[in-house]
């Protein structure tokens, strides 16, 4: 299992505190693979960019017209977090459904 997120999040250090075996990855440190950020947009869609996000409010119009996918690769902040992957699932947030789901 790999966890996507930032060590400065509140819900990613409550999910790593709950998966503790998940490998971690920092995506403003070690970035996010593209063909995982393509995965999980094609599951997830636009719910994969945080629009509510301190990134998101910094940029102008221009800039969100961009293709999601391109924005998150420029700015990896703008991704919902955590990103969870296992095998081929995949769990974006950590909600209730998720924390049932995962932390058990």
């Amino acid at each position: 299992m790999i966890l996507y997120g930032l060590k400065t999040c509140d819900t990613c250090r409550k999910a790593v505190k709950a998966l503790p075996d998940a490998e971690y990855v920092d995506v403003r440190k070690d970035g996010v693979a593209p063909e995982v950020l393509e995965r999980a947009f094609a599951q997830f869609g636009e719910k994969l960019v945080n629009k509510s996000s301190t990134t998101w409010r910094q940029l102008d119009e221009d800039q969100r017209a961009r293709p999601p996918l391109d924005l998150i690769a420029e700015h990896p902040t703008l991704m919902k977090r955590p990103l969870i992957e296992e095998g081929d699932k995949m769990w974006l947030g950590w909600g209730k459904d998720v924390q049932a789901e995962l932390a058990g």
